[in-house]
């Protein structure tokens, strides 16, 4: 049995940091430290949650501000025998991430106790994690160009697909490649993009509407785009009516930021009538559609395995790919953001789209033809 290996807080933070900085994907990253992506994605969402902490606490500089404090952690020890029952029983996070909360230092509470805590096996801890394999990156990216192709094909046509490409695959990995990718075949079927259990999911507004005009609907959605090593994510808010791309963002993870950031973008130029989305937890979170709702904005959101519903954001996927990443193997993460940014500028200002006559989507956008 392989023996699992015990990095130090400094070495979690440091790998964390490079993951924040956003410079190059999570898989270039687990490969230069040795680290499972999953790893390292688990040490950033701690390493930010934590970030607040640092800078609001306060020194107790009284001595009966210290017996008070002291007082009130003995009051407390009650309840938090009770949430960490609660934790024991109710954590129901996938095996990697719990196996990311256990620290390995010696310090603190035992190996033993924090396995109890989060409902984890001490026998699941001792095990070498590896990277994402080349041979699977390869099939990936196939699977993505193939998708962008044809993204009616399911995993069984897709799988014989590859088979006639000659690689060795069955269904099974087929189908955890999609997953890990966020492909999903279009066509009607359930579970598709869930929401959080706490977030609120908006009814579709937008079935039989006559889109006549720009900033009627906004529509917003996340793509895969494809490295050399990896993949990163790309958002955008897309005009409906204009086909203008009003704002998009790169981002190494799935995070809830990369979007609120692209979203005030979009609203720094004016606001739609309708905002439309996917149920994915990025657009379900109260953060996200507050945003939306607090400017008098109706929130729209597609229905459950109806990709269809965002058709537009699928057409610029489409382009996005074919005309642009497909044509390039982007070496470093702001490589890819510079090529997009010129992209981008040339879809908005000099692509012709036979949809809107011929014109551009800026010109269309901006009312400059008639």
């Amino acid at each position: 049995m392989a023996q699992y290996k015990r990095h130090s807080a400094e070495f979690k933070a440091k790998v964390a940091l490079e993951l924040i900085k956003g410079q190059r994907t999570v898989n270039e990253i687990a490969g230069e430290y040795g680290v499972h992506p999953g790893q390292i994605a688990q040490w950033r969402r701690q390493m930010l949650a934590e970030l607040p902490g640092l800078f609001s606490s306060k020194r107790v500089k009284e001595a009966h501000e210290e017996e008070e404090l002291r007082a009130s952690l003995y009051q407390q020890i009650g309840q938090l025998k009770v949430e960490l029952d609660w934790l024991k029983k109710k954590l129901e996070l996938p095996v990697e991430p719990r196996r990311g909360l256990i620290e390995l230092d010696g310090q603190g509470l035992s190996v033993v106790r924090q396995c109890e805590l989060v409902g984890l096996a001490r026998s699941s801890l001792y095990y070498q994690p590896t990277g994402v394999s080349e041979e699977n990156l390869l099939l990936m990216r196939l699977l993505d160009e193939q998708y962008t192709s044809t993204p009616f094909y399911g995993i069984r046509r897709m799988t014989a697909w590859l088979k006639g490409q000659g690689h060795k695959v069955n269904h099974k990995r087929v189908s955890r490649l999609r997953e890990t990718m966020g492909l999903e075949t279009i066509y009607p079927k359930p579970r598709t993009s869930q929401p959080s259990m706490e977030h609120r999911v908006y009814p579709y507004l937008l079935r039989d509407v006559k889109v006549d005009r720009p900033d009627q609907v906004w529509s917003t959605d996340i793509t895969h785009i494809r490295m050399v090593k990896g993949f990163v994510y790309l958002v955008a808010v897309l005009d409906w009516y204009s086909r203008y791309v009003l704002s998009w963002e790169l981002s190494v993870s799935l995070d809830l930021g990369f979007c609120l950031e692209t979203l005030d973008r979009a609203l720094g130029r004016g606001q739609p009538e309708v905002f439309n989305s996917d149920q994915g937890s990025q657009f379900t979170s109260r953060q996200f559609t507050e945003k939306l709702l607090s400017r008098g904005v109706r929130v729209s959101m597609d229905g459950r395995g109806r990709a269809l519903d965002n058709v537009f954001v699928e057409r610029l996927w489409r382009s996005v790919k074919q005309e642009e990443v497909y044509l390039k193997d982007y070496e470093t993460v702001p490589v890819a953001a510079q090529n997009l940014d010129a992209y981008f500028r040339f879809y908005n200002r000099e692509r012709l789209h036979q949809s809107l006559g011929y014109k551009t989507p800026e010109s269309v956008y901006r009312g400059l033809v008639a």
